[in-house]
């Protein structure tokens, strides 16, 4: 939905099944439709659409994207970003690491991007923004044991900048995409992002020019569970000249490391996603573990002032009950950090996509889970001057709160 200073606002719909177009489809028919009637009657409603690599190329067949236009034109709605992230299926089987590949490397995640963009343009209303979310280029296990894949991912990105580039000069819209750092991956600290964009740009001296086109999706959870000041990593990136493409406004869990934390922890093992844990106080990163259960295995003794930071998405509107905490706070610097440079991004997206596997006591209908999610959002946009303040009250009636 549309905020104050052309903010944009959806949730992503990645917390859905579906990895062909009917099954996606499916789901905006059956979650998303009852969300946009609870949370935005009478207004245009935006969705922040996952297309996985098979979904994308159903959709562009010419019949189908004809009777997509038209459900979003019927149901006032439209789409103003896409999470090209995962390539191939991310529900319901084992993800893991495999979430990465193909990875910036290789063509194919080259020519499923550029699909993207191109279904994008053809969704969104003349003149209208658009981005597209994707992987940190790529996972540190698969570049330790290839190195030379960093020097493809440049390659591949200055062949992937330069595409968006004439694509959006040709069809008059500002076209962005977002590399989105991620603990264990290629870039996950802004740090690390910094170095990455510099070195793209020494390896490319034309890449310079693409950094309109080419920039970050900023994931709260991800650079919380970093231990990262969201002001000093906002102003690291923008003071190195990088686009902040997105902001997903996004949490992750934090606990103490004793004996009550570590059996907690064990609801939240399972066998679909990567779980990294971040070990540190303060602003020091200690250690970092690939997955939570060798977070759990390693008999290394912890430090009195110890912290895991666990990525794994937990809704926004509640917190997860002791013995956790999570990192809203965070992505509330983030949000005090784009009051004041509203410019900055226009693209915000909410983004739990773990409500298969969170442990049952997290777990409440899905549509009520995005509902309150919203009620959650409008309310901090509200209260920094980024949304009305009657949609947010509206919102928060809606959702019980």
């Amino acid at each position: 939905m549309k905020l104050n200073h052309g903010l944009q606002l959806a949730y992503c719909t990645n917390v859905h099944r579906g990895e062909t177009w009917a099954e996606t489809f499916a789901a905006l028919e059956r979650h998303t439709l009852p969300v946009r009637r609870r949370v935005a009657p009478g207004r245009t409603y935006a969705i922040g659409l996952r297309l996985g690599q098979r979904a994308a190329a159903e959709l562009a067949q010419r019949d189908t994207l004809l009777a997509f236009q038209r459900w979003l034109e019927r149901h006032d709605c439209t789409v103003f970003t896409i999470n090209g992230f995962p390539y191939g299926s991310f529900h319901g089987t084992r993800v893991k690491e495999q979430v990465y590949a193909p990875d910036w490397s290789t063509p194919e995640r080259t020519a499923y991007t550029l699909q993207l963009f191109e279904l994008l343009v053809q969704l969104q209303p003349p003149g209208a923004a658009g981005s597209v979310s994707t992987v940190p280029g790529s996972f540190k296990g698969f570049v330790a044991a290839e190195p030379a894949r960093r020097a493809a991912i440049f390659r591949q990105l200055s062949v992937c900048g330069r595409a968006i580039a004439d694509l959006a000069a040709k069809s008059g819209r500002d076209l962005h995409l977002g590399l989105e750092p991620e603990p264990c991956c290629l870039i996950e600290t802004s740090e690390e992002t910094v170095r990455f964009f510099d070195d793209w740009r020494n390896s490319d001296p034309a890449a310079a020019a693409l950094l309109p086109y080419v920039g970050v999706n900023y994931d709260c959870c991800h650079l919380g569970v970093e231990f990262e000041s969201a002001t000093v990593a906002l102003d690291r990136l923008a003071a190195a000249g990088l686009r902040l493409s997105k902001l997903h406004l996004s949490s992750a869990l934090r606990v103490r490391p004793d004996a009550a934390g570590r059996k907690a922890l064990e609801a939240f093992v399972e066998p679909v996603y990567l779980h990294q844990v971040v070990v540190g106080s303060g602003n020091t990163v200690r250690r970092r573990y690939v997955d939570l259960p060798d977070a759990l295995a390693d008999p290394t003794p912890s430090l009195p002032d110890d912290e895991w930071r666990v990525h794994f998405h937990v809704p926004l509107h509640a917190a997860p009950g002791a013995p956790f905490g999570d990192t809203r706070d965070h992505l509330m610097a983030a949000l005090d950090w784009l009051q004041a440079r509203p410019a900055a991004c226009a693209h915000l997206e909410m983004e739990t996509y773990t409500w298969e596997v969170l442990p049952t006591p997290l777990r409440i209908p899905i549509e009520d889970q995005l509902v309150r999610e919203y009620a959650w959002t409008l309310d901090a946009l509200a209260s920094r001057g980024l949304a009305d303040r009657a949609l947010a009250e509206a919102c928060a009636r809606e959702a019980g709160v």
